[in-house]
């Protein structure tokens, strides 16, 4: 493999494909590797994305499993390193976006880096320094339920400020909007202050263009996906088909969804709404002990022939919480992600080659039960959602057409659009 333009390093899987699509929607061949990879990849590539599931674990393994991403991306020889995490900022005062973004910015002995979870295209802005989830700041959106990290703080100064031990400042719109050398002028004016890191505004995908440039000679970018767009042009490329080209798509068809946010739950029912079969995964069921995955495998097998079927445990929040009270947040979350991981495994070997999981915690799970160790890159479905080909255990030479849906992204109709996009 030649050089690396770009290494990135995502906080959950969702993410890290959110991010990779971005880059080649803008003319990057991008591979993405489900965990550190243990060697050098295959496919040639101009932008790696080391997808880790690091969102919610303990801070300090967030860091150590960031800085082996690091490592293994500086040994390919990556120009620049980029921090994913999500456009909505999803963190506790104790981080992982800080100390993860910190333990980088020593390990690359820089001084200075920016933060935005800016994503107009799916309604993500920053604006004063308030993240707004469309027209709502995000203290008022669904995240405030979040069951594992409840935002209720839009400040993304003060969020972010709770986590770092460095100074955090903020580059406004006003800024943004006056051009790449303003922005520059702006960082240094930061940097002579003291201030290590900085959110900075964007209420448009031409806030994020005009970003891209100026961002060229930092060595540590952190954002969501929305800073991508503006990147591949600072190596010389533009928009081209052949970057998300995958090979045809065959086999039958599935949907996995562990999610529980608002635009998944509106995906469960316009599926079901539509007459397309549905099999709920029930949390208690699992804890007393019953074989839910295997009662799921054996009603999707009367039913994958006739097209795609749903296989979910998305639920309200009130539902989540008290299935949480009976069994705690962490075990409840962790019996359902294994339960559909074990879903996703023996859907294909029903013969499920055309795949989509939804929910970042699902969609990491899922993949690691596949064997999915790396993922080509392929055409959009929705903003943030591209469909990936990957060569996985027991799917012979035509592999397996695997998308992986954060839950806060997609259409009320993902479910059932995704796949005449390949076809």
């Amino acid at each position: 493999m030649g050089r690396l333009l770009l290494g990135c390093i995502a906080d959950d899987f969702t993410g890290a494909t959110d991010l990779a699509n971005n880059l080649v929607r803008h003319g990057m061949r991008v591979v993405q590797a489900n965990g550190v990879p243990e060697g050098p990849l295959d496919a040639e590539a101009d932008a790696v994305v080391v997808a880790l599931k690091s969102r919610t674990i303990a801070p300090a393994e967030a860091v150590a499993q960031s800085l082996a991403a690091l490592r293994w991306l500086q040994a390919a020889g990556a120009q620049q390193i980029y921090f994913k995490y999500c456009s909505t900022f999803d963190s506790t005062p104790q981080g992982n976006i800080g100390p993860v973004a910190e333990a980088l910015m020593d390990a690359l002995g820089t001084d200075f880096t920016i933060a935005t979870p800016a994503f107009p295209d799916n309604g993500r802005t920053v604006f004063k320094g308030h993240l707004f989830v469309g027209d709502v700041l995000l203290s008022d959106s669904g995240m405030k339920n979040h069951p594992l990290t409840p935002m209720t703080d839009a400040n993304l100064v003060r969020v972010l400020q709770a986590q770092c031990r460095r100074k955090v400042g903020l580059i406004d719109h006003r800024v943004v909007a006056a051009g790449a050398d303003a922005v520059r002028a702006r960082i240094a004016a930061l940097r002579a202050e003291g201030v290590g890191l900085a959110i900075v505004d964007a209420v448009s995908n031409d806030d994020l263009l005009r970003l891209g440039p100026a961002l060229a000679d930092l060595p540590l970018l952190t954002a969501g996906s929305g800073v991508a767009i503006g990147l591949p042009g600072n190596f010389g490329l533009a928009a081209s088909s052949t970057a998300s080209a995958l090979p045809p798509a065959r086999g039958l068809r599935a949907v996995v969804s562990g999610s529980c946010s608002q635009a998944t739950l509106r995906q469960v029912q316009a599926f079901q709404a539509s007459g397309r079969p549905a099999f709920a995964v029930d949390p208690l069921r699992l804890a007393q002990g019953h074989d839910v995955a295997g009662e799921a495998l054996a009603w999707a097998g009367d039913r994958l022939a006739a097209g795609p079927v749903l296989i979910y445990s998305s639920a309200d929040p009130a539902a989540v919480q008290a299935v949480q009270g009976q069994l705690g947040v962490a075990a409840a979350g962790e019996r359902v992600e294994q339960a559909l991981a074990t879903v996703a495994r023996g859907l294909v070997a029903l013969g499920v080659r055309q795949l989509v999981v939804a929910g970042g915690e699902t969609s990491g799970a899922c993949a690691q039960a596949l064997g999915v160790q790396q993922m080509r890159i392929g055409p959009q479905i929705d903003p943030g959602v591209p469909w990936c080909h990957a060569q996985a255990p027991g799917t012979g030479a035509e592999g397996l057409h695997l998308a992986l849906k954060s839950g806060n992204f997609g259409g009320d109709d993902f479910f059932t659009r995704a796949f005449s996009v390949l076809a």
